[in-house]
């Protein structure tokens, strides 16, 4: 009975759609959070598609602080699953099951994240925390339970606590750009740019030389940094991309 079954499952498929798009101050992957939370001034909006941009759609969702995105890894999509993954959390050479990670490399390239939900606007969620690529497209919304999701006794022996933060300094040009841009977009730039550098987006294996010059985009601004030493960056740029 339990082969026939499997023989079963493996000749089924299912197809799903997204309810909407994502709007994300993530243009690029380098540098993104790796996990969501971490950086509370990664804002956002989920722009719906119809029928699910319809006020009663969302009725009772004003009443909620938090959601669960479930979302696709589109641009990390394989045709064959990985059965082992090198966790950057690891220092990205230590390979373990991709059950046990939160590696974009899933089988069906399905994502979660729990986000801040800032408000509601006809067919648009405002969103902040989030640790989403700019056009994901998201499957399913479903409201944060506290006293179901937050599981105080809850222990992961990979990842026991937050990574430890990069110190994270700045030129006088440099934090001069971020205010101006900052004010340009009215986003909090400066602070999205230190949260997100906090996190060291560079491989663990890499030891960075001072000479190497790194970058991501943010919003619509080219941010460029360097490792003056492995225990610090310093941003060095902070520039509008042209159009």
């Amino acid at each position: 009975m339990a082969t026939s079954l499997i023989a079963y499952s493996t000749r089924m498929s299912y197809s799903v759609s997204p309810i909407g798009f994502v709007r994300s101050c993530f243009k690029e992957k380098f540098a993104i959070p790796r996990q969501p939370q971490l950086a509370p001034a990664a804002r956002g909006v989920l722009e719906l598609l119809p029928p699910f941009d319809q006020a009663h759609a969302l009725e009772g969702l004003e009443q909620v602080s938090h959601v669960w995105l479930l979302f696709l890894f589109h641009q990390t999509l394989e045709a064959e699953p990985r059965l082992r993954v090198r966790p950057p959390r690891l220092g990205g050479n230590r390979m373990v099951g991709v059950f046990a990670t939160r590696s974009t490399h899933r089988p069906n390239g399905i994502g979660q994240s729990v986000v801040r939900l800032e408000g509601i606007a006809p067919g648009r969620l405002l969103l902040s925390g989030i640790d989403l690529l700019d056009g994901t497209p998201v499957l399913d919304i479903k409201p944060y339970m506290p006293y179901a999701d937050a599981i105080t006794s809850a222990h992961n022996g990979l990842a026991t606590d937050a990574p430890e933060l990069i110190t994270v300094r700045w030129t006088e040009t440099s934090i001069q750009q971020a205010r101006s841009e900052a004010l340009r977009l009215g986003e909090p730039l400066q602070e999205l740019i230190e949260q997100c550098l906090a996190q060291d987006p560079r491989p663990a294996y890499q030891t960075p030389s001072p000479a190497r010059r790194y970058g991501t985009r943010l919003w619509d601004v080219d941010v460029r940094w360097h490792y003056p030493d492995p225990e610090s960056i310093t941003v060095l740029e902070v520039s509008r991309i042209p159009h």
